[in-house]
Parts: C-alpha cells; sequence; structure tokens
C-alpha cells in the first residue's frame, strides 16, 4: 500500500506565480501540486495537497493527519516564524515532517531566519525553489520506508 503525505502550504501560497516573482517565480500553487502529484506517483507515494491562508486550518489538517496520513510536507510559509500552534501539532501526531521553503530564508529578513517549524521537522530545504517540494518527497520516501 502506497504511504500517504499531506503537501501543506501555508499562508499566501496560493498566489504563486504573481507574488514576488523574483523571489517565488513564475509557477504556480497548481504547477507546484502538480509537481508533488508526479513525484508521489514516481516515488509510490500517495499525495493530498492543500493550501491555507489560516493558521487554525493547517492546525487541524495536522492533527486530521494522525488518521489520514503517514507523513507531513510543509511549507508553512510565514507561519514558520511566527506559529507555535502548528510545531505543537506536529508534536502531537507525532509524523514525519519534512520543511520546505521556495526562498532561501536565511538570505533574507533577519526575522525569517528562525523557524520555529524546523525545531519538528526531520529535514529543511530552503533556497532550490520548487524543486524543494521534488527533493522533500524523496526524502519523506525514504524515511517512510
Amino acid at each position: 500500500m502506497a504511504k500517504r503525505v499531506l503537501v501543506l502550504n501555508g499562508p499566501n501560497l496560493n498566489l504563486l506565480g504573481t507574488r514576488e516573482p523574483g523571489i517565488y517565480g513564475a509557477e504556480t500553487l497548481a504547477d507546484v501540486e502538480e509537481l508533488c502529484r508526479r513525484a508521489g506517483h514516481d516515488l509510490g507515494l500517495q499525495v493530498d495537497c492543500r493550501q491555507s491562508n489560516h493558521e487554525g486550518e493547517l492546525v487541524t489538517w495536522i492533527q486530521d493527519a494522525r488518521e489520514s496520513a503517514d507523513g507531513i510536507l510543509i511549507n508553512p510559509g510565514a507561519y514558520s516564524h511566527t506559529s507555535i500552534a502548528i510545531p505543537d501539532a506536529m508534536k502531537a501526531v507525532g509524523l514525519p515532517v519534512a520543511e520546505v521553503h521556495i526562498s532561501n530564508i536565511h538570505q533574507r529578513e533577519p526575522y525569517r531566519h528562525h523557524s520555529y517549524v524546523s525545531a519538528v521537522a526531520f529535514g529543511v530545504i530552503c533556497g532550490f525553489g520548487t524543486l524543494g517540494y521534488r527533493l522533500a518527497l524523496h526524502a519523506l520516501a525514504e524515511k517512510l520506508k
């Protein structure tokens, strides 16, 4: 049976393709989700993609993943730097988490250099554009073997 991965995208990622293309590129969220589905298929993973601008909705999806997923790939967006609730939910469910950022958060504003999510993720990929999602899915597939 295919391992199930919940792919979560946080606030403003619905604007990919038009939001600061110099930082985030021209690919849309639909492009990223298709990339994840194709990569997941190639890796034998069942991928469920979701996006929300609301922290509570992300937390609920993480909690629900206890019953519906084997691992989580998350790009928490700005919640990386502000949310305690998201990593707390991840700790509570106990699933392996891979964190992804399209840009290199360490080359950006100082407040973006710290991610609360990183403390609970088994790995973090940043700065490789949307390729980071494929790399994170590969890492999750290995982790879930």
